[in-house]
């Protein structure tokens, strides 16, 4: 399950931020390199939630936790698991 789950979010966040380099850099430092911005986290958001099921409000986003897309695919599935 969390493999596929990882697959998934990384293709969501692959085509949001339109860059295929999440899929082989989980270290990218998306908002430093404003790969993302709030525009894209709000897409991103109401993706994830469409295609995958994750209930993530935007008043609960913590930036940090979407800081690469390692530590968004992490935080992606302890939401799932809860």
């Amino acid at each position: 399950m969390a493999s596929a789950t990882n697959e998934q979010v990384l293709e969501v966040l692959a085509r949001i931020a339109d860059t295929d380099e999440v899929r082989s850099n989980p270290d990218l430092a998306l908002y430093d390199l404003q790969i993302l911005d709030s525009m894209k986290t709000v897409e991103l958001i109401v993706a994830l939630q469409t295609e995958i099921g994750v209930e993530i409000s935007p008043a609960e986003f913590d930036r940090d936790a979407w800081a690469t897309p390692a530590k968004m695919v992490a935080d992606v599935q302890k939401r799932l698991a809860a």
